[in-house]
């Protein structure tokens, strides 16, 4: 049994939504599309090893903690108000280094949010505001970095990529989503079978990678669990949901675009 095969499996079971973002039209399907499909195969056999679930027991689940001294956050300034956000930068460090490398020289700034959907996410982070443009702060795109101590619990902010392998840039988003929809009947089969092995002979039990705590979490307070294992979440949003909201609830074009831009003035990042 691989443990990350599994994980990326094991999400791939949810009603799927393929979050498409740099290098290419970002769109929304109801499946995934063939290179998200190539995507995941790929990540779950290269990194598959049993020590994945080792950042539970050593990070536990950081998106659920208050910030502490020696964190760090970023402020992202709107002109609809500001989004406090925590940092990740021991379990996602390239994704955190190049949304703060990116920041600190100003990148972001007039960035507007090209794709807002609501009861979902908002994205921005691209130059062109097409969502087919930026250029991560290493000058070449990057690869995945996941890990099940961090979800895509509402808050959460993470890197949007093509669905190809190494393809996060610049884009990034923030889970809006409340509802769980039908996937709430999924977490709450998981937190049902908790003693149940992932698949038999294994030794892995359901409670290793979707513990109470997880489950919970997205059945109290919503995000997008069907995202888990294919997108890096990096940060958790600590102060302002009420302005993602705000922002989630704009009119849109039928490209998701909002008829009015939303503009990311500034990022500040506090270390």
């Amino acid at each position: 049994m691989k443990l990350k095969r599994f994980f990326v499996a094991g999400i791939m079971a949810f009603s799927i939504l393929s979050l498409a973002g740099c290098g290419n039209d970002a769109e929304l399907t109801d499946t995934p599309n063939e290179n998200t499909e190539e995507a995941t195969e790929e990540t779950s056999q290269s990194e598959a090893d049993t020590s994945y679930l080792d950042d539970i027991a050593e990070y536990g689940l950081p998106q659920l903690e208050d910030v502490k001294d020696g964190d760090i956050t970023a402020v992202i300034s709107t002109n609809k108000g500001d989004i406090t956000v925590k940092l990740f930068d021991e379990l996602a460090p390239v994704a955190v280094e190049n949304f703060m490398g990116l920041a600190n020289d100003g990148y972001y700034n007039g960035v507007i949010f090209h794709r807002v959907i609501d009861n979902f996410m908002i994205q921005g982070g691209d130059p062109t505001g097409t969502g087919t443009g930026g250029e991560s702060y290493f000058g070449e795109s990057f690869g995945l970095e996941t890990t099940p101590s961090l979800r895509h619990f509402r808050g959460a902010l993470a890197m949007a990529n093509t669905g190809q392998p190494n393809s996060n840039g610049s884009q990034f988003y923030i889970v809006q989503q409340k509802d769980l929809g039908d996937n709430a009947d999924i977490i709450k089969n998981f937190l049902d079978t908790q003693d149940d092995e992932v698949e038999e002979g294994s030794g892995v039990k359901v409670s290793d990678i979707y513990p109470p705590e997880v489950c919970n979490e997205y059945l109290n307070n919503g995000g997008a669990p069907y995202l888990d294992g294919n997108y890096t979440v990096f940060g958790q949003v600590t102060d302002g949901m009420d302005v993602v909201d705000q922002i989630a609830a704009v009119e849109t074009d039928e490209n998701d675009k909002p008829i009015e831009d939303i503009v990311i003035k500034e990022v500040k990042i506090n270390e």
